[in-house]
């Protein structure tokens, strides 16, 4: 596999160390959005420094294991958010445990592969599988980012819709497509995302400003509400915090007698991650089979191996936890900023990991990531899921969708995906109502189908033992005389194509023997 002309490849440390820091703050500002996403959506906003902190050492210990060889930063995981619900529920220390459960399920697949090796997954999951799989990751996000890029913190209308978010997003987005394809300033080309969200967030500030000056809430697109609060009684703390991980919840709880953590309890956490993680786990393979086509590197069944990126994905997503909030996750949004910017130095990703470390400690600067506009992310977000989408579509250059077995794998995975369906398992039920459930996320619930698709396909196919290409659902039957334009004036007929090997010399032969016979036949009238 080629590199892809990087400009930093895995091991190329980027030179000198203050470049280096930028780079590395693309990538926080890339993943920033997200990670504190999870545990503002579970009800926990004071845990976001703790799941920023976590993400970091998570990272830290997913590079360790896979030897500094695979460059993706890990953050907190949008597929476990039904199963953090469950966890919550009983205290910080059902959190760390559901977090065990997903990560031991890494760990055991790793220890089948290092056994039984990868060849059965690539079979389980082909190309035709992947592809399309990740192709929908970058879709199925595309929803978030509409929907961010036209939110303000003013009153909208529409339910919400706010036309000079709109243009701030497209500040950020344009900003972004130019930096990136000009060629006279290469520092800019490798630093995008910070040029186009400083950009969209000026124009912001512009408006934010008029708006807090007329009292126009349509115009108020950035809340500063985090520096004001942060500010509002100087101590220590304004400047220096600690940010209050899973652990030193789980600790206050059990001594404070808030502990609800029961046997059943942890029954019903195993049951709301285990079949989750089962499923993350084909994610986990996207993911790097992606970054693999974008660095020039086989990850999977290369180096550093499925086994090693399971582990580090796994024992990271624990450490994570534990030491944070949330399980963590490879981040698209980690892999987009490396195929954009072709900056695929695993010390970038190291650097930002650290970086997370400290920014959690450290109150003015979380405030300040805390006032970026969704507008504005929801710019960066809409190349970031782009490439995702893309390198998933370039996966498809080599698969023959005119066969039907490819085509209903596609279908199956593709339509389903971005159609959002979702399977619900409920685990529990109250006067014969179901009142719980866990919810398997539409992504894995379309990977599962296209799995099930190609395993139905192939057995039938197996079993019938025909070996003869069937008829395409693509394009209708052609007829023997049917001809196409392929020139000016030229028409060449469809049943002309060249023969196998075998048929051409059989046809030789049996022109050779009519001319000879041809030859003959005026010498025998005579």
């Amino acid at each position: 596999m080629a590199n892809n002309n990087l400009v930093y490849d895995v091991r190329d440390v980027p030179k000198p160390f203050g470049k280096l820091l930028v780079f590395a703050f693309q990538q926080v500002l890339a993943i920033m959005a997200a990670t504190i996403a999870v545990p503002t959506i579970v009800g926990k906003p004071a845990d976001i420094p703790a799941a920023i902190l976590g993400a970091g050492l998570g990272t830290i210990v997913y590079l360790l294991f896979t030897r500094f060889k695979s460059p993706v930063f890990l953050g907190s995981s949008f597929a476990f958010l039904s199963s953090l619900s469950v966890a919550i529920g009983f205290g910080y220390f059902g959190v760390i445990i559901g977090s065990v459960f997903a990560g031991l399920v890494y760990v055991v697949l790793a220890l089948i592969i290092h056994f039984a090796g990868t060849k059965w997954v690539s079979k389980l999951m082909p190309p035709v599988i992947i592809g399309p799989t990740v192709a929908l990751i970058g879709l199925n996000l595309a929803v978030n980012a509409m929907g961010d890029i036209v939110k303000a913190n003013g009153d909208g209308i529409n339910g919400g819709y706010n036309l000079i978010a709109l243009l701030c997003g497209l500040v950020t987005f344009i900003t972004i497509i130019i930096c990136s394809s000009q060629k006279r300033f290469k520092s800019m080309k490798l630093i995008p995302f910070i040029i186009g969200i400083g950009a969209g967030y000026i124009v912001a500030s512009l408006f934010s400003a008029i708006g807090y000056g007329a009292n126009v809430e349509y115009l108020k697109i950035v809340n500063w509400s985090p520096l004001v609060e942060n500010f509002r009684n100087v101590t220590v703390e304004s400047f220096l915090t600690y940010p209050r991980f899973a652990l030193v919840h789980g600790i206050s709880d059990a001594v404070n007698g808030k502990d609800a953590l029961t046997a059943a309890g942890v029954a019903e956490i195993a049951i709301a991650f285990i079949p989750v993680a089962l499923v993350v786990f084909a994610e986990h393979i996207a993911d790097h089979k992606n970054l693999g086509s974008i660095i020039g590197r086989d990850l999977v069944e290369g180096e550093p191996g499925l086994k090693r990126t399971l582990l580090g994905d796994g024992v990271g997503s624990i450490v994570g936890t534990i030491f944070g909030f949330c399980p963590n996750t490879t981040y698209g949004e980690s892999v987009g900023c490396v195929a954009i910017t072709k900056n695929a130095s695993v010390w970038t990703i190291l650097t930002a990991a650290c970086m997370c470390i400290v920014l959690s400690f450290i109150s003015p600067l979380m405030c300040l990531l805390q006032t970026i506009p969704s507008c504005v992310m929801g710019g960066v977000c809409l190349t970031l899921y782009g490439f995702i989408a893309v390198s998933g579509l370039k996966m498809f250059k080599n698969i023959d969708l005119g066969e039907n077995r490819n085509l209903f794998v596609v279908s199956a995975i593709l339509i389903s995906g971005i159609g959002g369906l979702a399977i619900k398992i409920p685990y529990h039920a109250t006067s014969g109502l179901v009142d719980k459930a866990i919810q398997i996320t539409p992504i894995a619930t379309a990977l599962i189908l296209g799995i099930v698709t190609n395993a139905i396909i192939s057995a039938i196919e197996k079993k019938g033992g025909n070996d003869e290409k069937p008829e395409s659902l693509m394009a209708a039957p052609v007829g023997a005389d049917a001809t196409y334009d392929v020139g000016a004036e030229e028409e060449v007929p469809v049943a002309d194509e060249a023969p196998a090997a075998e048929e051409a010399a059989a046809l030789q032969e049996t022109q050779a023997a009519e001319e000879v016979a041809a030859d003959n036949a005026p010498a025998e009238e005579n």
